[in-house]
C-alpha cells in the first residue's frame, strides 16, 4: 500500500512547491481536501489523521494547531514553519547536519524543516566547532541574499507588482530579533547569539550566506586548509547528501557564486576562501531558499522518513 501524504497548506508558496516535486512520484497517495473544505477545521483535522504523513505549509500558530488535531500515533509530520525547530521531541530536518542526521530523522515521528537562512551558516559553522577550530564563544556575524519568495505571500506580491522598481536590495532584520536567531545558535554549536544581517534582492528565488571570519584573535590561527579540511571531511563521511564543498583555491570572483544557479534542486555547494596572511576567512553557501531551504529539504526529509529512494 502506498504511503498517504497530506500537504497541510498546499496552495502556499512552499506547499506548491512540495505538490510539483511529488506529481509524477507512483510511490506515493496524495491526499487533498476538496477545495471548498479547505478552512475547515473537521477536514483538517480527518485529512491529518488519515494521513501516513503529514507535510505542514503553515505559520507557526496554523502549524500548532494542526499537531495539535492529530490523535493517533501513527501519522508522522514534517513541519515547513519556526514553531517546532529547536522544541523538544522534534529532530532537525536537516540530514547533511551529522553522521547521525539521516537515521534520527529517518526514525522521528516529528521533523522541523530547517529555516532557509540557518542552513548555509549551519553547513559551514557546526564543522569547525566540532573539530574545535572555532570556539563556541566565537563572535559570529551572518550575512547574505535571498529571493524575496522567502519573505512570503505578501512579499512575493509586492515585488511581483513593483517588477523593476522593486529594491534590488533590501536589508531587513535591522532590530537584530531575527526568528532564525534560536535554531541558528543551536545547531551551528554556538555558545552565543550570532549577529545576523539579512537582505532580499530582486529575484525570486535562491540565495548566498556568507559567514566572515576574524580569526587572528583566536589562541592557534587555523589555516584556510584546516577549515576547508574540516568542512570537506564531514561532508564526505554523510552518503546520499546534496552538500557539495568546492575545492580549496583562490577565487577572486565565480559565475557559480551567485544566488540563483542552484535553483530547482536540492543541492548546496559550500565554499573556504581564505587569506592566511590575514588570518581571514570567508565561508560561503549557495542554495535555492525553496529548494535546499524549504521544499526540497520537505522532500529529502519525507524520503527518509518513509524509507525511498
Amino acid at each position: 500500500m502506498k504511503p498517504k501524504i497530506f500537504i497541510d497548506g498546499e496552495h502556499g508558496t512552499t506547499g506548491l512547491q512540495i505538490r510539483g516535486m511529488l506529481a509524477d512520484r507512483g510511490d506515493l497517495e496524495i491526499i487533498s481536501i476538496p477545495t471548498e473544505h479547505r478552512k475547515d477545521q473537521s477536514a483538517r483535522k480527518e485529512f491529518l489523521n488519515k494521513a501516513d504523513l503529514a507535510i505542514l505549509c503553515l505559520p507557526d500558530d496554523a502549524a500548532k494547531e494542526s499537531v495539535s488535531l492529530i490523535e493517533n500515533d501513527t501519522t508522522r509530520v514534517i513541519d515547513a514553519s519556526t514553531a517546532h525547530r529547536v522544541a523538544a521531541g522534534w529532530s532537525y530536518g536537516f540530514p547533511e547536519m551529522d553522521r547521525a542526521q539521516p537515521a534520527e530523522i529517518a526514525a522521528a515521528k516529528r521533523v522541523a524543516n530547517p529555516g532557509c537562512w540557518p542552513q548555509g551558516p549551519i553547513a559551514t559553522l557546526r564543522p569547525l566547532v566540532t573539530a574545535g577550530l572555532l570556539p563556541a564563544d566565537f563572535p559570529v556575524t551572518i550575512n547574505g541574499i535571498s529571493g524575496y519568495s522567502g519573505g512570503g505571500r505578501q512579499m512575493i506580491e509586492d515585488y511581483v507588482a513593483r517588477g523593476e522598481d522593486a529594491p534590488e536590495f533590501m536589508p531587513y532584520g535591522l532590530t537584530l530579533k531575527h526568528k532564525h536567531i534560536p535554531e541558528l545558535r543551536t545547531y551551528a554549536k554556538l555558545a552565543v547569539d550570532p549577529l545576523m544581517q539579512p537582505a532580499v534582492g530582486n529575484f525570486a528565488q535562491g540565495m548566498i550566506t556568507v559567514v566572515p571570519l576574524q580569526l587572528g584573535q583566536l589562541e592557534r590561527v587555523p589555516t584556510g586548509a584546516e577549515l576547508h579540511a574540516a568542512i570537506a571531511d564531514h561532508y564526505a563521511g554523510i552518503k546520499g547528501g546534496f552538500v557539495e564543498v568546492a575545492p580549496l583555491g583562490d577565487i577572486e570572483r565565480s559565475a557559480e557564486i551567485e544566488p540563483e544557479h542552484y535553483n530547482g534542486t536540492n543541492r548546496m555547494k559550500v565554499y573556504v576562501l581564505a587569506n592566511d596572511q590575514r588570518a581571514q576567512a570567508l565561508l560561503l553557501a549557495v542554495y535555492d531558499n525553496l529548494g535546499k531551504g524549504a521544499s526540497g529539504a520537505a522532500v529529502q526529509n519525507m524520503d527518509l522518513m518513509l524509507g525511498l529512494a
